[in-house]
C-alpha cells in the first residue's frame, strides 16, 4: 500500500533511464554551518532524528557516514497507537531517521549539513515522488540547543540566498517520541538493492551523499 504509486513511477522512470535516476555527478555540499551543539563529554554519544523523505533513502545516506554507529527508520509527530506502518501518515507521524552518533568525528551541525544537501529544503510536503506531510523534510530537535543550531543554519543558508529567492520550507518540531518501524524497513536498501523505487531513488541518494561528503564516507 504504501508507496505503491511512487514505485509505479520509479518503474516507469526505471525503464526510461536504464533502471536508474543518475547520481549528481557534480554534487556539491552546501556551506559549512557556523553553530554547533556544546562540545561533547569523553565518551558521549548522541542522537539525532531527522527527515528527509522517505526513510529507506535517509537511512541509506547517513549509515554510510563516519561516526554513525547506527541509523533507525522510524516515525515521529504522532502516538504510539498510530506508530505503524498502516497508520502512521493519518496519525500526523512523519517518515524519520534516528542517527547515533560520536560528536568527536562528527557533530550535529554536519548531519544538518548533509540532511540539506540530500534533500530538497524548499519544497512543502514532498521529497522526491512521495507526496504528503508525512514526508516533509523535518528536523525533529530533543532539546534547545538542538533547535537553535537548526533555525541558526536554516538562517545562515537564507541570508545566503544559497537557494535563491525560495522559502526553506523545512519544519523544525520538537521531538516528543521516537518509535522504530517495523523490522522489514530496517536496512532496507542493503536487502534490497534491485527493488525499483530504491534503485531509482535510494541508490542515488546514497551515491550524492559519498560525491559530496568524501571526506565523511567510511572506507569500504
Amino acid at each position: 500500500m504504501r508507496r505503491f504509486a511512487a514505485c509505479l513511477v520509479a518503474i516507469l522512470l526505471t525503464f526510461a533511464t536504464s533502471c536508474a535516476r543518475p547520481a549528481h555527478a557534480a554534487a556539491d555540499a552546501l556551506p559549512k554551518p557556523t553553530s554547533d551543539l556544546p562540545a561533547a563529554k569523553e565518551g558521549e554519544t548522541r542522537t539525532a532524528v531527522l527527515a528527509g523523505g522517505c526513510f529507506w533513502c535517509v537511512e541509506a545516506a547517513f549509515e554510510q557516514l563516519k561516526g554513525v554507529s547506527d541509523v533507525t527508520s522510524g516515525y515521529a509527530g504522532g502516538n504510539k497507537e498510530t506508530a505503524t506502518y498502516e497508520k502512521y501518515a493519518s496519525g500526523g507521524h512523519v517518515e524519520v531517521v534516528r542517527i547515533t552518533y560520536d560528536p568527536h568525528v562528527i557533530t550535529y551541525a554536519q548531519l544538518l549539513q548533509v540532511l540539506f544537501t540530500i534533500s530538497e529544503p524548499t519544497i512543502k510536503n514532498k521529497q522526491g515522488p512521495d507526496a504528503g506531510p508525512q514526508y516533509r523534510m523535518a528536523v525533529f530537535y530533543a532539546n534547545d540547543d538542538e533547535r537553535k543550531v537548526a533555525e541558526s543554519y536554516i538562517k545562515q543558508l537564507t541570508d545566503a540566498k544559497v537557494f535563491g529567492d525560495k522559502k526553506i520550507e523545512t519544519t523544525l518540531d520538537p521531538l516528543k517520541e521516537f518509535y522504530p518501524a517495523e523490522s522489514y524497513h530496517q536496512d532496507y536498501v542493503k536487502k534490497n538493492p534491485d527493488q525499483p523505487y530504491v534503485r531509482a531513488w535510494s541508490i542515488p541518494k546514497v551515491a550524492e551523499t559519498r560525491q559530496a561528503f568524501r571526506e565523511l564516507v567510511k572506507s569500504k
